[in-house]
């Protein structure tokens, strides 16, 4: 008899296509790579998966490793919601098991198993995850918008008085980086030399272990300060919640949520911040009152993710998704891009999705991503405070122009160039506001200019009457300030 083949179609996997087949050129099999040349447009790749298996595919990872990526919004979904079938243990994935999948594999940072919320499962994954929801709890947001507001004037400053700026490395970069140093309870530890030191540890350079060792350190200091003295900031409630997390358990929560929320935070603010600046739907709706800059920032959530994929679900069982023969033990990919753009939810991806927040972008299901509102809020507050300062900023090249990096992960801005009037600089501490209101007209009239001179002929004057007794003036009091005033106050956090 001969054994059942391990390749997720039934293939031999040794076996290539015949020259001058459609798949010529694919992996074994004829399975797309989701790596090299032939994955220079994951986007494309994911359309014609789409089209030739439907919303669940076969695909090969780096080393020709099996896999599966789903491309469907109701197949992510009822991955991510079912826990019976799927989970994020990857020590039952069938290939590392087999050995198919090397210790120096490139993308097994995002695959090994860790001691962590986000790969545990049952009892262990509600004592951890409680851990992290409970000390997120402890947020003061209208706080956290202040600490927003108050960096974002910072880093205008650096550039305002230029007239031009690149918003991806002079301020989407850092930005988030500021916030989260603030949350964790370790301000002082900010610097351009840990947003770099991130940076790197997340682009898997030759000096990214270097890096990542010196954000670890950070967070150990921070670790051992935090357990000899708490304070009211994220890693004090971490460490003195009841789930009794261990001071090895903390620095990897840590590090999972400074890594996590920062990468998704940079590049869903570069996004926010092309679409805002580049779409002139949105600027003008924006100018114009009809669209928000949150709601902007959810638009960007469905057509350009933080995260295209997330690494990964794995079946515990043989079950069947999308059509598929799934067997136990075989790898998914979370399709967070192509999943937003299913034909089957976006039949038309030019409509507008203004109050839609169904998209995949945070995943779902007990392990979907819980600082999602840290997130929206560095986005929305730190576009909204810098069109304040920078009210007439435009891109400074042509669309076409601008460059991306992507990958399986991911696909982010590298530049994001502008131009502006310069600004002076201001007071870090000072409330953003907008210009100053014109004085009121004395008269109003549509069609006519302001303060039209009199035509008619000057009355007769009367008699001078005789004088009165001087008036005392009473004091008005000040205006009391509008509901909507008062909310968008709170709302920016001052």
């Amino acid at each position: 008899m001969t054994p059942e083949s391990h390749s997720l179609t039934g293939a031999d996997p040794s076996l290539a296509p015949p020259p001058g087949c459609p798949a010529h050129g694919r992996g074994p099999g004829g399975l797309h790579r989701l790596y090299g040349p032939e994955a220079e447009d994951l986007g494309s790749v994911y359309e014609q998966l789409r089209e030739e298996h439907g919303p669940v595919a076969p695909v090969l990872l780096h080393d020709d490793v099996p896999m599966w990526v789903v491309l469907g919004h109701t197949e992510n979904l009822h991955m991510v919601r079912t826990p019976s079938q799927f989970c994020r243990d990857s020590r039952i994935w069938t290939p590392l098991q087999e050995g198919m999948v090397k210790p120096d594999h490139p993308l097994m940072p995002h695959i090994a198993w860790q001691p962590i919320a986000s790969h545990a499962e049952g009892d262990e994954h509600l004592r951890l995850r409680g851990a992290v929801t409970g000390a997120m709890s402890t947020i003061d947001h209208r706080g956290v918008r202040r600490h927003i507001n108050r960096h974002t004037q910072r880093l205008v400053n650096r550039f305002c008085e230029e007239g031009t700026a690149d918003l991806v490395s002079e301020f989407a970069e850092h930005l988030p980086m500021a916030v989260m140093c603030e949350i964790l309870g370790m301000p002082d530890e900010y610097s351009d030399r840990l947003v770099l030191a991130a940076r790197d540890a997340l682009k898997g350079t030759e000096t990214a272990i270097a890096s990542h060792g010196y954000v670890m350190d950070a967070l150990s200091r921070l670790t051992a300060r935090r357990r000899a003295r708490p304070e009211e900031d994220f890693t004090s409630h971490l460490i003195t919640h009841p789930a009794r997390l261990t001071d090895d358990e903390v620095r990897e929560h840590l590090r999972l949520v400074l890594f996590a929320a920062y990468e998704a935070t940079v590049n869903l603010l570069s996004n926010a911040l092309r679409m805002v600046i580049t779409d002139p739907r949105f600027r003008a709706q924006l100018s114009g009152g009809q669209m928000t800059v949150p709601e902007a920032v959810e638009q960007s959530l469905w057509d350009e993710p933080p995260f295209s994929s997330v690494f990964a679900y794995f079946a515990k069982q043989d079950t069947e998704l999308g059509g598929q023969r799934i067997r136990k033990g075989d790898g998914l990919l979370l399709g967070i891009a192509p999943g937003n753009i299913d034909p089957r939810v976006r039949p038309d991806l030019a409509a507008n999705m203004q109050g839609n927040r169904s998209h995949l972008a945070f995943g779902g299901g007990p392990h979907e991503c819980p600082g999602q509102d840290i997130g929206r809020a560095i986005a929305d507050t730190g576009v909204d405070a810098l069109l304040m300062r920078l009210p007439d900023v435009e891109l400074d090249c042509d669309e076409e122009e601008l460059n991306w990096a992507e990958s399986i992960s991911s696909r982010h801005l590298v530049e994001l160039p502008v131009r502006f009037a310069p600004k002076p600089q201001q007071d870090v501490m000072a409330k953003p506001g907008h210009a100053a209101v014109p004085q009121q007209r004395s008269t109003w009239q549509v069609g006519t200019h302001p303060d039209p001179a009199p035509v008619t002929a000057p009355e007769p004057q009367p008699a001078p009457a005789p004088p009165q007794a001087p008036t005392v003036q009473t004091p008005q009091p000040a205006r009391p300030m509008g509901a909507w005033r008062r909310f968008v106050r709170w709302w920016r956090g001052y």
